[in-house]
């Protein structure tokens, strides 16, 4: 389930929005003051923050900038009576992923959340791709970090394109004249042994000192990469 916290001094305005989220199958907390909505917003981990601007305490514009430079992918939808075009473009500046202005009808509030948190998923999506797992074996193929039971490893650029390729082919055997075509982009000569070479500094880095072993030799077929 879903947590949003609503940040609004008035209080029927808030308990009404809280309400109605719970309806719709939200868990919502309420924070009537801008130092407590900031302090709690970024204490827990709220999935999503409803935020006034003309708050007691310290007011809407401070808190989402401070938010935002802690919690970059956290959800800040601005609910504000300040309606000029002044007012959202500094809200929009300073972190905010929407803008919406009082009065406003509940349905347009909902159907925004449901927006934000579409952006989200597909970010998280979009993360999840580029790690690649396998056991205890973490590949990234954006940020081309490698870590193996949490250890950060180094490998070269050669090094990292053959891990990838053989994470990216897990549980299937890969000959070295597709490794060769795919990693060097060489047509492959039988008599070199640059794929073996580099397969031998890959264990050497990713499973000599870690368990399970993961990269495996298929005699006469190629390398699989899979836990056995």
């Amino acid at each position: 389930m879903k947590t949003i916290l609503i940040v609004e001094d008035d209080r029927r305005i808030a308990q009404n929005i809280s309400r109605g989220l719970m309806e719709e199958g939200y868990q919502t907390e309420v924070a009537y003051e801008g130092y407590n909505g900031r302090d709690l917003a970024l204490r827990q981990p709220f999935d999503l923050v409803i935020l006034d601007i003309n708050l007691p305490g310290l007011n809407g514009y401070e808190i989402c900038r401070n938010v935002r430079a802690e919690k970059p992918h956290l959800p800040i939808i601005m609910l504000t009576a300040l309606g000029e075009i002044e007012d959202k473009v500094e809200g929009l500046e300073r972190g905010a992923d929407d803008y919406l202005v009082k009065p406003f009808d509940f349905r347009e509030l909902n159907a925004r959340i449901a927006a934000c948190f579409r952006r989200v998923d597909l970010l998280d999506k979009r993360v999840a791709d580029e790690v690649l797992r396998i056991a205890n074996l973490e590949v990234n193929s954006s940020t081309k970090q490698v870590r193996r039971d949490n250890t950060p490893i180094d490998l070269t650029a050669r090094e990292f394109a053959l891990l990838e390729y053989l994470v990216r082919n897990r549980g299937r055997v890969v000959s070295k004249m597709d490794l060769a075509e795919k990693v060097w982009s060489l047509n492959f000569d039988p008599g070199t042994n640059v794929v073996e070479v580099y397969i031998n500094y890959l264990r050497k880095k990713i499973d000599r000192d870690f368990e399970p072993k993961l990269i495996h030799t298929r005699a006469g077929m190629g390398y699989i990469l899979k836990v056995e």
